[in-house]
C-alpha cells in the first residue's frame, strides 16, 4: 500500500519482457496508471515491492538475460514520469553467478532494504543488505553486502519471503528443494541490516 493509501503493484510484462508498476488510482484499484520501470533485456520476473522510508516504492527483481539481482528505487510514490530514468533508479545488486530469482524485499529497522533471493549457481539462499535506503552506489559493493545464508549441500532458497519480526530481526521462509521442506530462518545478527 502506497503512502496515498492506494495499492501499488510490481509485475513482469511477459509480452515486452519488462518490469512494470501499476499505481492504483483508488483503494479498490478500479483504475491504475501503468509505467515501465526497466525495459533493458528480459527483466522483471520474481519482483517484490515495498515502500521505502522516503515514501517511494522500491522493487527487487530478476534480470533474466544477465541472471542478476536488480533493484529499482522509484523517484516518486507512484513510479511515474516521462522516461524510465524519471521514474526510478535501477541498479544491479548481485551479479555473482546465476542469482536473483525468487526475490522478496522488506525494509530493515535502519531504513535500508533487505532482500532474500536464490543463488541458483550454488543452490543457496542469499540475502542482500543495502547500504542505503535506495540501494544506490557506484559499485555493487557500494550498494549492498551480499551473504549466502545456508550454504549446505542441499538446494535451498526457492520461493523466499522476508519480513521484519517484532524483535527487529529479519525472518525468511524458503523452500528446501532437496528435502522437500519449508524452512524458516532468522539471521538475528542482521538487525536492521549490518
Amino acid at each position: 500500500i502506497g503512502t496515498n493509501g492506494n495499492p501499488i503493484i510490481s509485475y513482469w510484462d511477459g509480452i515486452n519482457l519488462d518490469l512494470k508498476v501499476a499505481a492504483c488510482k483508488n483503494p479498490t484499484c478500479t483504475g491504475a496508471t501503468n509505467s515501465t520501470i526497466d525495459s533493458i533485456g528480459d527483466v522483471g520476473l520474481y519482483s517484490s515491492i515495498t515502500i521505502g522510508t522516503n515514501g517511494n516504492p522500491i522493487i527487487s527483481y530478476w534480470d533474466g538475460i544477465n541472471l542478476d539481482l536488480k533493484v529499482a528505487a522509484c523517484n516518486n510514490p507512484t513510479c511515474t514520469g516521462a522516461t524510465e530514468g524519471d521514474r526510478s533508479t535501477n541498479a544491479t545488486i548481485d551479479s555473482n553467478g546465476a542469482v536473483g530469482s525468487d526475490t522478496s524485499i522488506t525494509i530493515g529497522i535502519n531504513g535500508n532494504p533487505i532482500i532474500s533471493y536464490l543463488d541458483a549457481t550454488n543452490g543457496d539462499l542469499k540475502i542482500a543488505v543495502c547500504n542505503n535506503p535506495t540501494c544506490t552506489g557506484v559499485t555493487e559493493a557500494d550498494r549492498s553486502i551480499n551473504t549466502a545464508i545456508d550454504g549446505s549441500a542441499d538446494y535451498l532458497g526457492q520461493y523466499t519471503s522476508i519480513t521484519i519480526g517484532t524483535n527487529g530481526n529479519p525472518t525468511i521462509s524458503y523452500y528446501d528443494t532437496t528435502n522437500g521442506d519449508l524452512k524458516v530462518f532468522s539471521p538475528w545478527w542482521m538487525v536492521g541490516g549490518r
